[in-house]
């Protein structure tokens, strides 16, 4: 990896760009910082990374110029790239880094090739056959609770083009055992990818922590998907039966 402080990596939704940084987020012994511009507060991303790298720090948008200013002599800062930002803008143009663009193999001539310094074999995912740029559609899901298989099914309409032609989503759901999960899918790649996620399991009413949904494509009916999420969480009844078992569980084992 370059020896800059700073490296962007840029590459289409999918390819792999937050994989191959976490490769580097494992590393505890230098300050570590993420960035990824346009996410807002509503991000599947930056929540990820906080859960599952809780020393990693993650920048807020109206704290970037503060944090950069005041880097650690040994930091190593990551600045993601969304498909659908500018690589021309005036920020990364100004932006003293090392740029790296993680691209499948199929990608062989793209924007990403003449403004990257080094290119990286990313998902050998599908490729788009559409003119325009996807659409990308966030939801909060914070204080929402799932039935599992309520959620499979849902998730499995979404990913299905019930909704709409999706070429990714991704998502943060929590469990009535108290567990979160993320859940990736990738248009092209085999299946979705359930990880769950190394936090303290939530036994008490209704999670006060992010979780949220994330869907890119075209024509999706956001309504619809919102609506089927909606049908798929548990009521408070439902919620605190589950966690008293799983409390009792957990008393009966110590």
């Amino acid at each position: 990896m370059s020896s800059s402080p700073i490296i962007a990596i840029a590459g289409p939704s999918g390819s792999g760009k937050t994989a191959w940084m976490s490769q580097f987020f494992a590393d505890q012994s230098r300050p570590i910082f993420y960035f990824c511009p346009g996410l807002g507060t509503i991000s599947v991303d930056l929540a990820r990374v906080a859960y599952q790298f809780p020393w990693v720090q993650v920048i807020p948008e109206d704290q970037v110029t503060q944090v950069f200013s005041d880097l650690p002599d040994d930091a190593q800062v990551f600045v993601e790239i969304g498909f659908h930002l500018d690589l021309t803008s005036s920020f990364l143009a100004s932006l003293p880094c090392h740029r790296v663009a993680i691209l499948p193999m199929a990608f062989t001539d793209s924007e990403w090739h003449g403004w990257a310094d080094e290119v990286i074999p990313g998902n050998d995912m599908a490729i788009a056959d559409h003119p325009d740029l996807p659409q990308i559609w966030r939801s909060p899901l914070t204080g929402q609770v799932f039935d599992p298989p309520s959620l499979d099914t849902v998730w499995n309409e979404i990913i299905g083009g019930a909704y709409g032609q999706v070429h990714r989503a991704k998502g943060i759901f929590e469990m009535p055992d108290g567990r979160a999960f993320h859940i990736d899918f990738v248009n092209g790649l085999p299946g979705s990818e359930y990880t769950e996620l190394m936090i303290p399991r939530w036994l008490d009413g209704r999670p006060d922590r992010f979780s949220g949904i994330e869907v890119i494509g075209w024509t999706v009916d956001h309504e619809a998907i919102a609506q089927a999420i909606v049908d798929a969480c548990l009521p408070d009844e439902a919620i605190a039966q589950y966690q008293q078992q799983v409390r009792q569980l957990v008393e009966a084992t110590a």
